[in-house]
C-alpha cells in the first residue's frame, strides 16, 4: 500500500547528525526516497562530509559538489567547528586572507596566465553561472582543462603534480572524485554553456563546422563503432564535430556523433542543436563532406547564409564548367587574381525548394568557380598514369585468371573501366574504357567551387574567407597532440559527457594562446605556443603560514607575454616599482616618482 502522508517542501531543511561507519563519523542526513514500486519509501545516508575530533566538520565530496542552494538546506547542530566551510573558494569573504596551510613553495606562472586568460574570455564567469556559483566545482574544473595543457600525465597523476603547482583547486583531486565530479556534468550543463559562448558572438560571425574521428580504449560506449578512423588505428571511434569560430578563432560549440555517422547525415543535428542553444545571426562554413541536398534545401528553407565547398561534378556547378568548352590555360571568361595565382568567375543561380502544400521557397546561390592550372596538370597526369596501370592490372588478371573480387572493391579500384565478368567464376572475360568517366575527370581537371549564400563576397574574398578553415585543422591537432585526447580514457556515458565538456575549455584557452602567439611578436620570440607556458612556468607562488602569500617576480619574456596577452602583472611582481616614500610638499612642479629598473 502506498504511503500516505504530506510531501515534504521543496526548500525545508534537513537536520545533520552523525553517523558511524567502520569507524569513520560522517555528517549524514537520510531523506526520504519513494519507492518506484509503490511502497512505503524508505531512508538512506547522506554523507557530507566527515567529523574529526572535537566535532570539526571537513566537507566532503557531496558537500563540494552541491549547489549553494542545496548546502543552505543543511542544518548542523550547535557545537560542531564549521570554520573548514569557510576555507572553500565559494564561501570565502573578499579580501587577502592569510594562509593556513602548510608552507608551501609551487610552480605558479602558467597556471597564473591561463587564469587572467580564463577570466579575460569570460571562463570563470560563464561556468559560475553554469555550475549555480558553486566556486568549489568552477575551480576543480579548472584546474581539469589547465592540466592537460601543461602536463603529459593523465588525470590519475593530478595529485602529485598539484603538490609541486599552485592550481585553482586547494584540494588534492583524487582519481575517484575526478570520475564523480566528470560524472556529475549532464547534457544540462553543456546546453547553458554553449548557450552563454553564443551570446558573445558577434555579428555575422564565420563558424566553421567540421569533424574529426577520436579512437576509444573501452567498448561500452554507445558511439563507438568498430573500424579504421582518419589515422588508421584499428579501434573503435567516435565522431567528434566542432564549431571553430573565424573571427576570434577559438571553439564556440561541439557534439559528438557515431563513429560510422557521414557528416552530411550530422549537419541536421548540429543545425538544430546550436538553434536551439542560442546561435543567431552566424555565417557556416563547411567542407564537401557536409554537401547533400538535403542539407542545401535545409539552408534555404531556414534561410541561413553558409559558404561551402561544392563537387565541381555537381549539375549546376559541372553545367558551368562544360559552357567553357576547350580551353588551353584557361577559359577566356575567367579572370586571374596575381596574388593567389588562380583563375575565378562568379555566377548566380536560382534554386526552388517546395515547402509544404503548393509552396516554392526560392534560393538565391552564388557560385564561385575556381581554376588552378597548375593542380589541373598534375590531375591530368595523375589522370593518365592511373587509367594505364588500371589496364596493366585488368590484363595482369586475365593472364594469371585471377578472380574479381567483390563489386564494390572491382569499382574503386578499376573505376575508369567498364568490366565484364564470367559470374560463376568472376573471371574478366573483356574490358572498355569508360570515355564518359574519363572525359569528365579531364574536363573538371584544377577547377574547385564554393557556394555561397546570404553573404555579399565577391569570388577571392569567398576564397579567402574559406581559407582560414586551415585553422580549425590547427585546432584538431592541438586536441589530438598538445592535449593528449587522441583517444577516449573513458568507458561510461557520463563519464564521456563530462570529460568533453572539459576538453572544450582547454581548446578554447590553447586555440586563443595560438593565435595570440601567431599574430605578434611572440612569434619570433617562441617555437610554439606551448613555449609560452614553458616560460611562465618558473614562476613561483610562496605561501606561509599565517601570512598572505607572494610571488616571485616576472622578468625578462614573461613582461612581454603579459603585455602581449594584455592582462596586469601583480604589483609585487612588476619591474616597474613606485616609491612609496612620502616627501613634504614643495612649491612647483612635483618631481617624477622613482621606479626601479631592471640591470
Amino acid at each position: 500500500m502506498a504511503r500516505i502522508g504530506r510531501p515534504p517542501k521543496a526548500d525545508s531543511g534537513y537536520h545533520v547528525s552523525v553517523h558511524t561507519a567502520n569507524g569513520y563519523r560522517y555528517a549524514s542526513t537520510q531523506p526520504l526516497v519513494d519507492d518506484q514500486s509503490g511502497g512505503s519509501g524508505k531512508r538512506h545516508h547522506i554523507h557530507w562530509g566527515r567529523l574529526e575530533d572535537g566535532n570539526v566538520f571537513i566537507p566532503g565530496k557531496a558537500y563540494i559538489l552541491a549547489s549553494p542552494q542545496e548546502r543552505r538546506k543543511l542544518i548542523f547542530p550547535d557545537g560542531w567547528d564549521l570554520s573548514a566551510i569557510d576555507q572553500l573558494s565559494g564561501a570565502r569573504k573578499p579580501g587577502r586572507p592569510s594562509y593556513d596551510g602548510e608552507d608551501l613553495n609551487r610552480f605558479y606562472g602558467d597556471i597564473w596566465l591561463l587564469e587572467q586568460l580564463s577570466n579575460k574570455l569570460g571562463l570563470r564567469r560563464d561556468l559560475m553561472v553554469v555550475f549555480n556559483g558553486n566556486g568549489e566545482i568552477v575551480d576543480d574544473i579548472l584546474t581539469l582543462a589547465y592540466f592537460p595543457i601543461i602536463s603529459d600525465y593523465a588525470y590519475r597523476r593530478l595529485p602529485r603534480w598539484q603538490r609541486i603547482v599552485k592550481t585553482p583547486s586547494d584540494r588534492e583531486l583524487m582519481p575517484s572524485y575526478v570520475t564523480k565530479l566528470t560524472q556529475s556534468i549532464t547534457e544540462q550543463h553543456r546546453k547553458e554553456l554553449l548557450e552563454i559562448r553564443s551570446a558573445r558572438l558577434g555579428a555575422e560571425e564565420l563558424l566553421a563546422v567540421d569533424s574529426t574521428s577520436r579512437s576509444a580504449w573501452g567498448d561500452k560506449l554507445a558511439d563507438i563503432h568498430w573500424g579504421k578512423n582518419k589515422d588508421r588505428l584499428p579501434l573503435p571511434q567516435a565522431k567528434e564535430v566542432v564549431a571553430y569560430t573565424l573571427t576570434s578563432h577559438m571553439p564556440v560549440y561541439y557534439r559528438t556523433f557515431p563513429g560510422n555517422m557521414p557528416d552530411s547525415r550530422s549537419l541536421q543535428v548540429i543545425l538544430a542543436d546550436m538553434e536551439h542553444a542560442g546561435f543567431k545571426d552566424v555565417i557556416f562554413v563547411t567542407d564537401r563532406g557536409y554537401e547533400s541536398t538535403r542539407n542545401l534545401e535545409t539552408y534555404i528553407v531556414k534561410g541561413l547564409p553558409f559558404i561551402a565547398c561544392s563537387e565541381v561534378g555537381h549539375g549546376y556547378v559541372l553545367e558551368q564548367i562544360t559552357s567553357f568548352g576547350e580551353f588551353n590555360t584557361r577559359p577566356d571568361s575567367m579572370e586571374v587574381d596575381p596574388d593567389l595565382q588562380v583563375y575565378y568567375k562568379q555566377f548566380n543561380y536560382t534554386y526552388d525548394v517546395k515547402g509544404k502544400g503548393s509552396a516554392i521557397k526560392k534560393g538565391s546561390l552564388t557560385i564561385n568557380l575556381y581554376l588552378d592550372p597548375i593542380r589541373r596538370s598534375s590531375e591530368l597526369v595523375y589522370l593518365d598514369s592511373e587509367i594505364k596501370l588500371q589496364k596493366e592490372e585488368i590484363l595482369n588478371r586475365i593472364r594469371e585468371q585471377i578472380p574479381c573480387e567483390d563489386d564494390a572493391s572491382l569499382k574503386r579500384k578499376l573505376r575508369y573501366y567498364k568490366i565484364k565478368y564470367d559470374p560463376a567464376t568472376r573471371l574478366i572475360e573483356s574490358y572498355s574504357l569508360d570515355e564518359k568517366k574519363v572525359a569528365k575527370a579531364k574536363k573538371t581537371s584544377g577547377f574547385f567551387a564554393i557556394t555561397t549564400s546570404g553573404v555579399s563576397m565577391n569570388a577571392i574574398e569567398t576564397y579567402k574567407h574559406y581559407r582560414l578553415r586551415d585553422e580549425q585543422e590547427k585546432y584538431f591537432q592541438q586536441m589530438k597532440g598538445q592535449l593528449h585526447f587522441d583517444k577516449q580514457q573513458n568507458s561510461s556515458e557520463e563519464g564521456k559527457t563530462g570529460r568533453l565538456f572539459i576538453l572544450f575549455l582547454s581548446l578554447i584557452l590553447t586555440s586563443h594562446i595560438r593565435y595570440v602567439w601567431k599574430t605578434t611578436k611572440l612569434y619570433e620570440l617562441f617555437e610554439s605556443s606551448l613555449d609560452i607556458l614553458d616560460e611562465m612556468r618558473p614562476i613561483r607562488c610562496i605561501e606561509h603560514k599565517k601570512k598572505a602569500k607572494i610571488n616571485t617576480p616576472f622578468v625578462g619574456a614573461q613582461v612581454d607575454i603579459c603585455e602581449v596577452f594584455e592582462v596586469d602583472i601583480p604589483d609585487d611582481c612588476s619591474p616597474d616599482y613606485v616609491s612609496k616614500r612620502k616627501s613634504p610638499r614643495r612649491r612647483g612642479r612635483p618631481r617624477k616618482p622613482l621606479k626601479e629598473r631592471e640591470v
